[in-house]
């Protein structure tokens, strides 16, 4: 264990922060995509719990015996139409709008009360329920087509305001729970969705053919996979950005981001060997003894190593400050991070 003072030392060492303004921009863009990934996450274990239901034998309920896709009865064979879903849909949002916490998205952001003087520089399409609402009354004189175009913009209700507001803000946590509740109610409704749109296609003297829950979950399945794929360019895109305003790492930063790697846990050392092994597929990272030279490294493995370590030696002092507590947030980051060197690991091997 490395004493806190020490690593906090050697963090501050390993990494200096460029432009406040930069970092805040950066930093809202990632907390953006951890809010996406939690919600992608979200749905792969709804995914994984109703195939596991299949396998127990529930027809499609959780082993616990809660359904969150059996329909009570058999399935309505007559589909009422797309009218009635908007009345179900309406129903949903009633529910949400009627949480303790709907307030700060019931209308509009008031800007110029609040200062928020950055806010349509980050938020390029503002919504609110009251929008959504009049919306759906046609009072602004445009009208919604379908429930998919209200699902959106009430997903973009949240998602604004868990990319404008720091993951660890109460508007940012508020944000994410109502979207986790609506998430829920959407998924009840998206097989009669299905059912309507595939009405609509199909020519009038065709057979109809009802969509069962097995079909919407495979096309929950596929969309999400979609939007996981898309999550990982923007990754990317945002990763190289951030590598090109770096400066040429200078000869004493190498020499401090050394003594950095020097401080991390075997567990940590291996996860930052395999970043330079993404850049450098002859690397051998599990060799008994491994040699690093700085000055073979390109500047994006040493500025992901710089970023890397000091992330690593500060949640180090952070753990010996305080043991027993962890940051749930920065774990599943982690977790996220594991898994996609795994990935990079396997593709090197190949």
């Amino acid at each position: 264990m490395v004493p806190e003072d020490s690593a906090q030392q050697a963090a501050a060492a390993a990494a200096e922060p460029p432009a406040v303004s930069e970092v805040d921009s950066f930093r809202r863009q990632v907390d953006d995509l951890a809010s996406k990934t939690d919600v992608l996450e979200k749905r792969v274990n709804d995914v994984v719990g109703f195939y596991d239901g299949k396998k127990h034998g529930s027809g499609g309920r959780r082993a616990s015996g809660s359904s969150r896709y059996a329909v009570n009865g058999a399935r309505d064979s007559h589909c009422k139409g797309m009218p009635d879903l908007m009345r179900q849909l309406a129903g949903i949002i009633r529910q949400i709008t009627s949480h303790e916490w709907s307030a700060p998205f019931l209308q509009p952001v008031d800007v110029v009360g609040l200062q928020l003087d950055d806010y349509h520089k980050i938020i390029t399409k503002p919504m609110d329920f009251s929008t959504i609402q009049n919306k759906m009354e046609g009072k602004d004189g445009t009208k919604y087509k379908s429930v998919r175009e209200i699902y959106s913009d009430v997903r973009l209700i949240f998602n604004n305001a868990m990319t404008y507001n720091d993951e660890h803000h109460d508007v940012h946590i508020m944000a994410k729970l109502l979207l986790d509740k609506f998430e829920e109610k959407w998924l009840q409704l998206l097989p009669k969705v299905e059912n309507e749109e595939r009405k609509h296609v199909e020519p009038n003297d065709a057979p109809t053919t009802d969509t069962s829950p097995e079909d919407a979950i495979a096309k929950l399945a596929k969309d999400t996979d979609d939007e996981l794929n898309e999550i990982n360019r923007q990754l990317e895109e945002l990763r190289n950005m951030v590598v090109q305003r770096c400066k040429k790492m200078t000869t004493d930063e190498k020499r401090k981001l050394g003594a950095g790697l020097c401080h991390l846990t075997p567990e940590d050392l291996s996860k930052a060997l395999e970043l330079v092994a993404q850049d450098n597929p002859d690397f051998q990272t599990t060799a008994e003894e491994v040699h690093l030279d700085m000055d073979a490294q390109s500047e994006t493995t040493l500025w992901r190593l710089k970023f890397f370590v000091r992330e690593a030696l500060e949640r180090q002092a952070n753990t010996a400050a305080a043991p027993g507590k962890t940051d749930e947030n920065a774990k599943r980051k982690r977790d996220i991070y594991n898994a996609l060197a795994k990935t990079a690991s396997k593709r090197i091997r190949r």
